[in-house]
């Protein structure tokens, strides 16, 4: 009756073994790291720099416990802080000749002191939010007028091309601000096109009017509001976009980037000790431009140095080919970019797939239909400093779907494409707040939270053991199992931990010790009935189902409206809510069962049981206490 099968002691064994595993890296603590990412779109991280830093620290005079290179960035972890500090020094000046312009950056962080073979069996801690690890955190305000500007400085463009299409005549077009201003000589031309861009150009409000002492001929147009309000909630969102996909790119472990109000972004990098360099990370943002290239004579004698460039060119690096001449005149910007990925061509070369809007559609295929046989270059401009990513021919007409190819690896056509997706701002952004949590407070917190975990646990563990004697020890044994699932179950997800989750993780168990409780009091209830000992743990286990299961579902259901609609420490608390109430109806009716059918089972003339004090309604009838 209470025996378990041999398959379920298996099952019990192997998740306490699986727990184990993976709860056992949170145990060993943070160690002081440094870790080398590119500083330039353009320049790629790789074993080649991994070889040259372990050069560097060996030169130094500075162990290391690791060096690894993950992808993205490479990361050596040391002893203690002191040497932490030199063997940045000594990184940064091996790897950036020029500290004004520097190629790499060098920033402080922080790493576990797991070792090597709990990560070789992908057993890594959970991660620790920016209240617990420190780092930094920066509020950062979006320019939504510029956004609004450079919307009219696109919708210039599209006018332009609109007009030339139906031959319309005009005597200019400009942009004011955030209006995009027509000039025309004639009443006719202006209905003309007063007609076509109001059925073209639907978001726009076109106002005809005469100005000036000429009585000059007039066509203004302005985004309406609405559309107004979707530039500036698609400058945001894609702001937000591109700075996941730079912060990502460098490797910082499970930054949060969300919105904040109408304009606002909060960028927080745990684990990230050097503000300047975290500065520097965030500020990462490219912006992408599509130009002709000018092979003109006058440009082939500049690049071999014998006269200026060409009026309206500019010069610039070609990546892995040198000097090249540019147009000065913008094709297309990343605005109009929707996807970039590798691929390859015809030939089964190399390339990279690009998607642009309808717009740039449009633009791609005027373009391409005057400009087959030349080259277009792609650039990418950070800091102010723009560099060719690369500049290849226009073999026939395209639309919005496109390749480019030329002498690129596979390794950077999928390098070329990551840089064209997180490629441009929507809009310029600038931090007006920011903080700095030191890791001596994010240690002061984690103790603190595992103090209060631990006394919570110790006096559960405690109540119940002088109240249900060995049954409270069973259910004592199950909490701790419960603890154990629920931190494995957290780093297995790699979920950040944060000091909302340590209270939800001691939420969880104080509302699991209930399920055991419920179980004790059914068994106790059983017994006092006139069950035999073996029925009543039974009876016990089988009844107290019930009431268990109804209790934990709608207490989920609130931890998952929690995690659906909370944002943020909100959506941090209901994760760690959600797993613990799972994992505590597993350990209080499975684990505790067993260790129940494992101690009672086999006794098959089982005269008493140790729940402790049972109190029958008779008065009369003697008690029937069970103690150990």
């Amino acid at each position: 009756m209470n025996r378990y099968p041999l398959w379920k002691y298996a099952i019990l064994l192997v998740a306490l073994l699986i727990g184990t595993l993976y709860t056992l890296p949170n145990l060993f603590g943070e160690a002081p790291a440094v870790q080398v990412s590119s500083a330039k779109v353009t320049v790629k991280v790789d074993t080649a720099v991994q070889a040259r830093i372990e050069a560097t620290l060996k030169a130094a005079g500075v162990q290391a416990d690791y060096v690894q290179f993950d992808g993205n960035s490479i990361k050596a972890r040391f002893g203690d802080t002191d040497t932490q500090l030199k063997a940045k020094d000594a990184i940064s000046k091996a790897l950036n000749a020029d500290p004004a312009d520097p190629t790499y950056i060098v920033a402080l962080n922080l790493l576990s002191r797991s070792p090597q073979w709990l990560s070789a069996a992908r057993a890594f801690p959970m991660y620790l939010g920016l209240d617990l690890r420190g780092g930094v955190h920066f509020l950062m305000q979006v320019d939504m007028k510029a956004a609004l500007t450079k919307k009219a400085e696109a919708l210039t463009g599209d006018v332009r091309s609109m007009l030339r299409e139906k031959n319309i005549r005009h005597a200019g077009i400009s942009r004011v601000g955030d209006t995009v201003v027509i000039n025309f000589r004639d009443v006719e031309q202006r209905v003309a096109a007063d007609s076509l861009l109001k059925a073209q150009l639907p978001d726009v409000v076109w106002t005809p009017r005469v100005e000036g002492g000429n009585g000059e001929l007039v066509l203004a147009g302005s985004l309406a509001p609405k559309a107004q309000v979707a530039v500036q909630e698609a400058a945001i969102k894609q702001n937000i976009t591109t700075l996941h996909n730079r912060v990502n790119e460098l490797g910082v472990a499970e930054p949060v980037i969300q919105q904040q109000g109408l304009d606002r972004v909060v960028v927080q990098l745990p684990g990230v000790q050097d503000t300047a360099k975290a500065k520097d990370i965030i500020g990462r943002t490219a912006t992408l431009e599509l130009r002709m290239v000018d092979d003109s004579a006058e440009s082939l004698e500049a690049l071999k140095g014998n006269g200026p460039v060409p009026f309206g060119t500019e010069r610039f690096i070609d990546r892995g080919f040198g000097p090249i001449i540019v147009k000065r005149q913008v094709v297309l910007t990343g605005d109009s970019l929707i996807d970039a990925q590798p691929g390859f061509d015809e030939n089964h070369n190399p390339a990279v797939h690009l998607t642009v809007d309808a717009k740039g559609g449009r633009i791609m295929k005027e373009l391409s239909r005057e400009n087959v046989g030349k080259r277009m270059a792609i650039l990418l401009f950070e800091k102010g400093k723009g560099e060719v990513v690369t500049a290849p021919k226009i073999n026939s007409e395209i639309s919005n779907r496109f390749y480019i190819s030329g002498a690129m690896t596979t390794q950077e056509a999928a390098d070329t494409a990551l840089l064209l997706r997180a490629g441009s701002l929507a809009a310029p952004m600038e931090i007006i707040e920011e903080r700095t949590i030191g890791p001596s407070l994010g240690k002061e917190n984690i103790e603190k939270g595992i103090a209060s975990v631990t006394w919570g646990f110790a006096a559960v563990a405690v109540f119940m053991c002088i109240y249900y004697l060995l049954f409270g020890v069973f259910s004592s044994l199950a909490l701790g199992f419960n603890l154990l699932l629920l931190v494995a179950a957290l780093s297995l997800m790699q979920a950040t931990l944060s000091l909302p989750g340590i209270a939800a993780i001691a939420l969880v168990l104080g509302m699991a010790i209930d399920s055991n409780v419920l179980i004790n009091e059914r068994v106790r209830e059983e017994l006092r009935g006139g069950a035999s000992p073996q029925q009543a743990i039974h009876l016990g286990y089988e009844r107290a189902w019930a009431t268990i299961l109804d209790s934990n579902v709608t207490t989920l259901i609130a931890g998952v409206s929690l995690l659906v609609f909370g944002s943020g420490p909100i959506k941090g608390f209901a994760v760690v809510h959600c797993l613990g109430i799972l994992t505590s109806m597993f350990s209080s009716v499975v684990f505790s069962r067993g260790l129940v059918n494992l101690w009672y089972g086999r006794q098959k003339k089982l005269k008493s049981v140790s729940i402790g004090q049972i109190w029958k309604p008779d008065a009369e009838t003697t008690d029937v206490a069970a103690k150990a």
